[in-house]
């Protein structure tokens, strides 16, 4: 082994970093010719620490005892090929650049490098300038991601102050945004709808290495499934019938940043299969499209369904959800946390009073107890749109409990948002009739879904036959 530190002074001398110790680049190739055209190359213009070996056996002894940046090896080696040895470094050290040395007919295999993590690669014979020019870049990229991390280490918590909670149970999800944030982890956040959701989706982004890059949002739910598909993975002309110009999909948009995947459980199973290969390959292909284009995207998905008993019913995949929850995040849904309900009152209050132009400062103890005894069956974004509308109606400076006269005794029970929900709250049912919930039960998931009786029933984790028989059961008719 072959090991050459140089100590002449260059451009990044000048510039703060991450460690004051100069960068260290590896070369691996079996020619003692190429090994030292490299460190000469390397050496004529910059401070670098530089060491060469052989094989890529040795590489691993000094990549084991070393702090390596960038490894520049051949694709061609006498005891390992430069793809099994990238393969072992990126597992070991996902940070580490790597450039390959190609020779003759060996381009194809060095693309290949570079899916699966190779910075670029470079073709024999090389000019001197060409492989200084790549290691400047491979170094300067590894260096401001660095510098990033730690930059963002010593930044406040970015929009993680937008979810309003004090209680112990938003503490916790505090603590998991943290902890999963600096990573590339895939995230899975449940939890019903109105408990914020997309704000810790966003809270994830932004306080990732992805803040920079796209934060885009797929609603699952909303979009219809003839064309979810082209939304999700854009489409070539003439694909099918209207399409008239190629279209970027959702997940190219995403490219760089993260895709939030809300309500991940309406996502029909022939995209599912889909969404699984992307997870799993990082690729993905346009309806039309002949070839397959590389993304560099994260994924957040949501749900306010139970995947675990949509997986037992066969209405979603198991390998997806597996692949999707690799890092759970449970969002509390408002019952669970009644001690942030004073916080988050008086936080709407003081942002709808400055919004709308009112002097509403206060809210009595009798309207509180009212707000905090309810159920909030839309969570926080019904809290939110009750505060709204009670400035809008108090006559005074403070919101009294006649202000809140609107919301009705009826509606202190929570309709449930699933099947296994539904039969739980049968069991503790005593103030209202079994009838009566089950029937708006059936109501809720029809709107939620604008009256889409498939749709409904996948929302709530039933088979449509079944839920077709509790509308029939209840004289409610699919409108038209």
């Amino acid at each position: 082994m072959i090991m050459e530190k140089i100590n002449q002074k260059g451009p990044f001398s000048e510039r703060p970093s991450v460690s004051s110790r100069p960068s260290s680049i590896l070369i691996v190739d079996d020619e003692e010719i190429v090994r030292e055209s490299c460190i000469k190359i390397l050496s004529s213009e910059r401070s670098y620490r530089l060491l060469s070996v052989a094989s890529a056996e040795e590489a691993l002894s000094v990549f084991e005892e070393e702090e390596i940046d960038l490894i520049i090896t051949d694709l061609k080696l006498p005891d390992m090929d430069g793809i099994e040895l990238l393969k072992v470094v990126k597992e070991r050290d996902p940070n580490i650049e790597v450039i390959m040395i190609t020779g003759y007919g060996t381009v194809d295999t060095a693309v290949q490098a570079m899916k699966l993590g190779a910075y670029d690669y470079i073709e024999k014979p090389f000019r001197p300038d060409e492989l200084l020019a790549l290691a400047m870049r491979a170094l300067e990229k590894k260096r401001l991601r660095e510098e990033n991390l730690q930059l963002r280490r010593q930044l406040p918590v970015q929009y993680i102050r937008n979810i309003i909670g004090q209680s112990k149970e938003m503490e916790r999800v505090f603590e998991l945004i943290s902890s999963v944030a600096p990573t590339s982890s895939t995230v899975l956040i449940t939890g019903e709808s109105g408990t914020g959701k997309e704000l810790v989706a966003r809270a994830i982004h932004y306080n990732s290495p992805r803040r920079d890059g796209p934060f885009v949002v797929v609603d699952c739910g909303t979009l219809p499934d003839e064309l979810i598909e082209s939304e999700l993975f854009g489409h070539r002309r003439g694909a099918f019938t209207g399409a008239v110009e190629d279209k970027k999909g959702l997940i190219e948009e995403a490219d760089g940043g993260t895709l939030f995947l809300d309500e991940i459980g309406n996502l029909p199973l022939p995209l599912q299969t889909r969404l699984l290969r992307v997870l799993q390959e990082k690729e993905f292909r346009p309806l039309g499209g002949k070839r397959s284009k590389r993304i560099d995207v994260r994924f957040i998905a949501a749900t306010n369904r139970d995947l675990k008993e949509m997986v037992r019913e066969g209405s979603f995949r198991e390998d997806l959800y597996y692949r999707l929850n690799i890092f759970p995040i449970r969002m509390p849904p408002l019952r669970e946390r009644r001690d942030d309900i004073p916080l988050l009152a008086y936080h709407f209050l003081k942002r709808y009073s400055q919004e709308l132009g009112k002097e509403v400062s206060g809210i009595t103890a009798e309207a509180m107890k009212i707000l905090i005894d309810y159920e909030w069956p839309g969570n926080v974004r019904e809290l939110e749109n009750t505060i709204q509308r009670a400035i809008l109606i108090t006559k005074g400076n403070t919101i009294r409990a006649d202000d809140l006269g609107f919301i009705e005794p009826s509606r202190q029970v929570h309709i449930p948002r699933s099947f296994e929900e539904l039969k739980s709250l049968k069991r503790e049912l005593r103030e209202r009739s079994v009838e009566e919930v089950e029937r708006e039960f059936v109501l809720e998931a029809l709107k939620r879904n604008e009256w889409n009786v498939s749709r409904a029933a996948r929302d709530v984790g039933m088979l449509r036959p079944n839920f077709h028989a509790l509308m029939k059961k209840y004289g409610i008719a699919r409108k038209r």
